[in-house]
């Protein structure tokens, strides 16, 4: 009878299992406001579902809340990767309401906005800490990425050992330079793209699989 219900457990852990793997990983797209991140969900979004994730908006702090595209299956080199995509909040150590006055939006709007997007911040991090499987970084290659906020999400990151593809967006401006982030985290493979040009979404596709895959 033990011998019987051994094999009953073990063939039950092996089916949990079976399942357990078998479910889509849970990609978070992180990084600073404006790096690019919704640009880059809505490309591979439409690239693989036909579907945009959210809108897209030189505004900072345009999304708010996390949002997720489910099942989306990448096929790279005769296999499928399946992964839920998480496009999350910029994080930041402050929202300033005064940010989105210089976007002609009206103070109670902006004061929402700035309530809004700070609560994101913290959705963002409770989605890194508790909820993703791997995270897809994002820094804009016009900018300089040895940050405060950019070394410590780097930090957790590496200290929840998620894997973590960072990737050097906007390389179509003029005053990208892909190396200065390379040289800024150089523990981690750095790929340069334009999530809005489209520019080595190849490259992309296929780190994506061997990262998450």
């Amino acid at each position: 009878m033990g011998l019987l219900t051994d094999l009953r457990d073990s063939i039950s852990r092996a089916v949990d299992r079976l399942f357990v793997e078998s479910e889509p990983k849970r990609i978070g797209i992180y990084g600073p406001p404006n790096a690019g991140k919704t640009t880059l969900a809505n490309r591979i979004a439409r690239d693989w579902t036909g579907d945009a994730i959210g809108p897209e908006s030189h505004v900072p702090h345009e999304t708010r809340r996390a949002r997720r595209k489910e099942n989306v299956e990448i096929e790279r080199n005769g296999r499928t990767v399946t992964i839920d995509i998480v496009d999350t909040p910029g994080v930041t150590t402050k929202v300033d309401y005064e940010e989105f006055l210089e976007h002609d939006i009206e103070k109670d709007d902006a004061v929402r906005r700035s309530r809004e997007a700070t609560e994101g911040v913290a959705e963002a991090m409770h989605w890194l800490r508790e909820d993703v499987d791997g995270v897809i970084y994002v820094l804009d290659a016009t900018t300089d990425p040895f940050t405060q906020v950019n070394t410590m999400l780097i930090g957790i990151i590496e200290s929840q050992d998620l894997p973590v593809l960072i990737l050097a967006n906007k390389t179509d401006l003029e005053d990208a330079t892909v190396q200065r982030i390379a040289s800024a985290y150089p523990q981690h493979e750095t790929i340069p793209l334009s999530a809005l040009e489209g520019d080595n979404m190849d490259e992309v596709y296929d780190k994506i699989a061997e990262y998450f895959g």
